[in-house]
């Protein structure tokens, strides 16, 4: 069949060959019918090749020795524009009530109930069609030749001959052609007539309009639909057809109304019938092509290769395009039917299909190298990852989509797709921590210690928002319990936060806990705030609210964290300071210390370190005592201090001497040693 249209010896492998370079990959040749048929994939965006036509006029462009025929010119030549003759006695009326229909032109046809001529017979079967019925076949066979879907109306059937292009209304109904009632919403448009829907724009037809054998007047309709529109339509409704994959993916506007002259031709050869008026033709949104500077210099540049320009010329011309000037820069202005073109690199990329990638020369890399290696914040965040790794922590990676939980963030109001594919994964997440907590169940719910990176979404009052977010979850034993010991050792809140010390301080950001029962899927009593120098609230850590576990089916002795990694990375590194090792030796003091349960340890340690100076090395808490032969509403709060001076040795006494310094700054506090 292709022969018809380009005149070329190359056998059916060849072109098979030539179609792959060319960027339409051929997945098989097959003989059908006593001829060999390509099975051709085509692009989503190359709709033109939706067609022998368009396949044709690949193959005179790339083959040198290809000439189109008569049929292949005469065909290109059929009015693109109706003059609407005759539309004015017209027995039938269009209208055009929305956007998404930028043309439509129907012809009406008398017809006779003849078989369908043999040859287009086995051309269909030959396409992977059944032939039904003359008016079918020929809608078929005109849409497979040039790329323009059709379709047959009963025009006895079709009330008042009229015909009215809208968007559906709330409420109606149609029965399309496969028996199917589909119910139609206010985004879907519409065939309608003068009372109802007769058929999904670009889809289907109406099973009320089908014509049948006593069938004697066919109203044949063809269009230029928002591809858009036409998607939308098909997914909500869950069908496909021929004409939806080629509205999807463009059709020519300006062939709409040679389709319609052609199909004339075929039925009046076949002697099935004849125009019994002039074509109308409705175009109110004709398209308009925005003309491209080609640079024959940009164009060696990303090719790699040398094309003259009086070759890059004609390839373009071959194409359809419109090309003026007689050397480089050229004006170029896309054929309607290539939709994809858009900017000078896609003209390059044509010019590169066209005269063969197989020629881009071999050549060796030229110019400074960099050394490989992950840089700058991306080495920040793998330092994040490692030390999560050393704290005995296991990465896990979730899918972005989830449903409704009690661990999304309250903060945010949770985002997701218009079309979800269900129910459960219609929403993007707005934390990590409801992933997490799925990942904890299926591995049995103890003993189970993971950690993720990813990014979290969702909206507040400045709009949507997507950030980076680290997040952990701990239950159970961090340890392998050895036979030797009585008992292993439970993860619990402080074991969580030193995780959670020791992952920044691998990225050198200087941060604090702070007291803040304000995230409400914690313990109220068992959570503190991630805080920056500034002040800036980065995340939380803390126990599980046992309401929210008992939820979400977790243990509550299951402990949390999260903090954003965007704003963790935006503070400032810590000063480095360094120092000579010293060859002396630490000294420690010990404190007992009486203070309010109310007040943190974080008040504490900063008095003691202003007082000490620099001859404090390390402090910590090496033991808290709770009893009732203390004070109420106290605890004894033991304190480690790890002295050394630089140089020489701290004596006993002056070592007393900083301990009692930071036991007197501690009385501001409330606190007394005991």
């Amino acid at each position: 069949m292709l022969r018809e249209y380009v005149d070329t010896t190359l056998e059916a492998s060849a072109l098979a060959h030539l179609f792959t370079m060319a960027g339409f990959e051929v997945e098989s040749v097959e003989e059908v019918e006593g001829e060999p048929v390509l099975d051709v994939n085509i692009m989503a965006n190359r709709g033109d090749g939706l067609s022998i036509l368009g396949l044709a006029r690949e193959v005179a462009a790339k083959d040198p020795a290809a000439r189109r025929t008569p049929l292949f010119d005469r065909l290109s030549g059929l009015a693109a524009r109706s003059s609407n003759e005759g539309s004015g006695s017209a027995k039938f009326s269009i209208d055009i009530l929305t956007e998404h229909c930028s043309r439509y032109a129907a012809g009406l046809f008398e017809i006779n109930a003849v078989p369908t001529p043999p040859m287009i017979q086995r051309r269909l079967l030959q396409m992977g069609m059944r032939p039904i019925s003359l008016i079918v076949d020929l809608t078929n066979y005109v849409m497979l030749e040039l790329g323009q879907p059709l379709h047959a109306f009963d025009f006895d059937k079709v009330r008042d001959g009229k015909i009215v292009v809208r968007q559906a209304r709330e409420g109606e109904v149609l029965v399309t052609l496969d028996g199917v009632e589909r119910k139609l919403n206010p985004e879907m448009m519409m065939i309608c007539d003068s009372e109802r829907p007769i058929a999904l724009a670009g889809v289907m037809g109406g099973l009320e309009t089908e014509f049948s054998g006593s069938t004697q007047r066919v109203l044949l309709e063809s269009a230029h639909f928002n591809y858009r529109s036409v998607r939308r339509t098909r997914r909500s409704l869950g069908m496909s057809t021929e004409a939806s994959y080629r509205f999807e993916r463009g059709v020519d506007p300006e062939g709409v109304v040679r389709a319609i002259q052609r199909f004339s031709e075929l039925l009046e050869e076949a002697g099935g019938g004849r125009l019994s008026g002039g074509v109308v033709d409705l175009y109110p949104s004709p398209p308009v092509r925005e003309a491209i500077q080609l640079r024959m210099s940009r164009s060696d540049a990303l090719l790699g290769m040398s094309v003259s320009p009086s070759s890059a010329k004609g390839y373009l011309q071959a194409l359809g395009f419109e090309v003026e000037g007689a050397e480089s820069p050229f004006t170029v202005a896309a054929p309607t039917w290539r939709t994809d073109i858009e900017r000078e690199v896609d003209l390059i990329e044509e010019i590169g299909r066209v005269h063969g990638y197989e020629h881009i020369p071999e050549k060796l890399p030229e110019g400074s190298t960099t050394p490989g290696g992950v840089v700058g914040e991306s080495r920040e965040v793998d330092r994040l990852r490692e030390e999560l790794v050393r704290c005995g922590l296991v990465q896990v990676v979730n899918y972005s989509f989830e449903s409704e939980s009690p661990l999304d963030d309250p903060n945010l109001t949770k985002v997701g797709p218009r079309n979800p594919v269900s129910q459960d994964v219609a929403l993007l997440r707005s934390c990590l921590w409801q992933g997490l907590a799925e990942s904890c169940r299926r591995n049995g719910g103890m003993d189970v210690h993971l950690f993720e990176m990813g990014r979290v979404f969702g909206g507040d009052v400045s709009g949507v928002q997507e950030r980076r977010e680290l997040a952990i979850l701990s239950v159970g034993s961090l340890v392998e319990k050895h036979w030797s010991d009585s008992q292993s050792v439970a993860v619990g809140f402080y074991s969580l936060k030193e995780c959670v010390e020791r992952t920044i301080a691998a990225v050198e950001r200087p941060i604090r806990f702070e007291p803040a029962p304000a995230d409400p899927r914690l313990h109220p009593t068992r959570q503190a705030a991630i805080v920056s120098a500034e002040g800036n609230v980065l995340g939380h850590c803390g126990q599980i609210h046992p309401d929210v576990a008992d939820q979400v089916g977790l243990s509550p002795e299951t402990f949390l964290a999260r903090l954003t990694i965007d704003d963790l990375l935006a503070i400032p590194r810590s000063a480095r300071k360094l120092a000579p090792v010293s060859r002396n030796p630490a000294v420690r003091r010990d404190m007992a210390v009486l203070v309010s349960k109310s007040v943190p340890f974080e008040a504490m340690r900063e008095r003691i370190v202003e007082a000490c100076g620099e001859v404090l090395e390390r402090l910590w808490v090496f033991d808290v005592f709770e009893g009732s032969s203390l004070p109420e509403g106290t605890h004894s709060v033991g304190v480690a201090l790890q002295l050394r001076k630089l140089g020489q040795n701290l004596t006993d006494e002056e070592a007393n001497q900083v301990r009692d310094r930071a036991a007197k700054a501690l009385e501001s506090l409330g606190a007394r040693l005991r």
